[in-house]
């Protein structure tokens, strides 16, 4: 098993030559945030990294957000970028931590374990002086060969069941405000609130001050203090599924690799009128 999901940028920078080793650039950003993350790749990337369109690589039957794509359509996405069997693939984005996460459980998902996040991103990357460029690398394609691994992720009804029976926790990533039902859904025809029993983890409270990923010791502090029990099963959740793969990631370092995302989280919960909701915290 792998010790840990997050790599350094010290790493990154002294194996960045090694030929099995292929660079992501994830980046993803809200409507509302008015920025264009594929522009911004174009303009300065790690040297090599290519650029995985979250939006693109996914569902385009349904109308939920960046939904897992099938094995099919990933595989023949993914092979045209140059990522294939046998490599070691490293995530990053733009802002530090958010969508990097949820490449790194999508290849997992896929059955790519040989996948790691850049801890800091290209902000930290940037900030060390370290070199970046604006060619995209030539296209070389490599065979993928997907092996769906459906216990990483979770559909309505499974989370249904998992708050009527209690076989499982549900974790929330998205900001407590929204949690509670006190600020709207940045999505129109989303209710307010969480769901029952779910537990409150901000994604923003998974990083420290410099945005790197806390370590163990402050990332337990943070679940358990949430009332969340880190030996039982946990499901987690956000608004649309990028933010709760950052809890996975977290729960991934602190050991617990199996945390399946429930993968149309609010987007879907929130815009159904048969799934329970509950306000306040």
């Amino acid at each position: 098993m792998i010790a840990d999901p997050l790599v350094t940028t010290a790493w990154l920078a002294d194996n960045l030559d090694a030929p099995d080793l292929k660079v992501v650039d994830a980046s993803w950003y809200f409507p509302q945030e008015q920025r264009d993350a594929q522009a911004e790749y174009a303009a300065a990337h790690i040297p090599g990294a290519v650029f995985f369109d979250i939006d693109d690589i996914a569902d385009d039957t349904t109308d939920l957000p960046h939904m897992l794509p099938d094995a099919v359509k990933f595989s023949a996405r993914v092979r045209r970028l140059g990522l294939g069997d046998g490599s070691r693939i490293v995530v990053y984005d733009q802002l530090g931590l958010r969508s990097a996460a949820r490449v790194w459980w999508t290849f997992r998902v896929m059955g790519h374990q040989d996948v790691f996040v850049l801890d800091g991103g290209l902000p930290k990357w940037i900030a060390e002086g370290r070199r970046v460029e604006d060619i995209p690398p030539p296209p070389r394609e490599r065979h993928f060969t997907a092996r769906f691994d459906g216990g990483l992720v979770r559909g309505v009804d499974q989370v249904r069941k998992a708050i009527e029976t209690g076989e499982a926790q549900i974790v929330d990533a998205r900001p407590a405000a929204r949690f509670s039902g006190e600020a709207p859904e940045p999505r129109a025809g989303l209710r307010g609130g969480h769901m029952p029993g779910a537990f409150s983890v901000p994604s923003s409270a998974l990083l420290a001050p410099d945005g790197t990923v806390l370590d163990k010791d402050r990332l337990e502090a943070l679940f358990t203090s949430a009332g969340v029990d880190l030996d039982r099963p946990i499901i987690t959740s956000c608004g649309s599924g990028i933010t709760a793969a950052m809890l996975a990631l977290a729960l991934a370092r602190l050991g617990r690799w199996r945390a399946p995302v429930y993968d149309g989280s609010w987007a879907e919960w929130g815009g159904r009128d048969d799934t329970p909701v509950v306000t306040g915290a």
